[in-house]
């Protein structure tokens, strides 16, 4: 009697995973195939599937056949495509604020970095809420530097460079004009082209150090600067269109693994920075102009004037400009230099 009971139970929950709503997830992102990163989303795709019992299925589209972030972005608005794996320049376009992790010169380290994201998550979810799309984690890009064709060794060495700016961001924009530096707008998906070209419109790019591989830009560029510019954000997003459809038990599949795989490439990103870092040196990329050589005092100077010029055109707001400094002067009460 109690095998004929159990015989009924699985033919029931066959019967009700049979005819269980499925999902499909079709999701995109500009990083290559074959890398760390792309093996962890991979990875991340397994166990939304496994764990769902194939009720979410995703669909990835890697390497940028997309497009440009923005195309993803209009893409997903459309219902074309539900999520994706944004950097701060396509993360700006739903909820800017959260790019004051990206202000220049306003970290000294990543454990500063990691305490204001941290105090200021919760705002930072709700402002990608607000704006039509639920954030499912928080990967990383990791610490930016200048890379070029010719020595970079001050502003001065960048004003007299054709810079890529990545077209249409806000924050690089600041950046430029608060340095006096006039960049040349192109798509993140024309600058290897443009690089690789006999008559370049650019020969200086900005970009982390596992960027720099990933994107096979470095095989086109000789220097690199020590200085890192910003420590670049990241984010796994999904339209609030697709996740409030999905049940109860999925949107919390989703948040989990998303979470979860957000923190292993954010962790992964700084160790792999780091072997680029020394992978880029043996392939013949000099690093030059370190703190010790810059003008801090000119570095600090742009930051300001690039935080004031974006607080007061609204694309990061004043309380969080406030509350990002006073978190890191917090830290900083909290983790005094140790005295030699």
């Amino acid at each position: 009697m109690v095998l004929k009971h159990l015989g009924l139970i699985c033919l029931l929950l066959i019967l009700q995973n049979a005819h269980a709503e499925t999902y499909a997830l079709k999701f995109a992102t500009l990083m290559p195939t074959g890398t760390a990163w792309s093996k962890i989303l991979d990875q991340w795709v397994e166990q939304v599937e496994t764990r769902s019992q194939g009720r979410i299925k995703i669909k990835m589209y890697s390497g940028g056949i997309m497009g440009d972030e923005p195309d993803v972005l209009r893409k997903i608005r459309k219902g074309q495509l539900h999520g994706g794996l944004f950097t701060g320049y396509g993360m700006g376009r739903i909820f800017s604020s959260a790019r004051v992790l990206e202000v220049p010169f306003l970290f000294k380290n990543t454990d500063e970095s990691d305490y204001v994201r941290e105090h200021l998550m919760p705002d930072i979810k709700q402002g990608f809420h607000d704006n039509g799309f639920e954030l499912l984690g928080w990967p990383e890009v990791g610490f930016i530097h200048i890379f070029s064709k010719h020595k970079i060794e001050s502003i001065a060495d960048i004003r007299h460079s054709r810079i890529w700016l990545w077209q249409g961001d806000p924050l690089g924009e600041a950046f430029f004009a608060a340095s006096d530096i006039s960049p040349v707008p192109l798509s993140i998906i024309d600058v290897y082209a443009q690089l690789s070209a006999s008559h370049s419109s650019i020969d200086t790019v900005y970009v982390s150090t596992f960027g720099a591989i990933a994107l096979q830009w470095y095989s086109k560029l000789s220097y690199a600067t020590k200085i890192p510019f910003t420590n670049a954000i990241g984010g796994l997003i999904v339209s609030n269109d697709f996740f409030d459809k999905l049940p109860a038990d999925l949107q919390q599949i989703l948040h989990a693994t998303g979470e979860r795989a957000s923190t292993r490439i954010r962790q992964d990103a700084r160790i792999q920075n780091q072997k680029s870092f020394a992978l880029l040196e043996q392939n013949g990329i000099q690093f030059l102009w370190d703190w010790s050589d810059a003008d801090l005092n000119e570095l600090y100077a742009i930051r300001d004037r690039a935080a004031a010029y974006l607080e007061r055109t609204g694309y990061i707001s004043a309380d969080f400009f406030s509350r990002a400094r006073q978190l890191v002067n917090e830290y900083r009460a909290q983790h005094p230099k140790p005295q030699n």
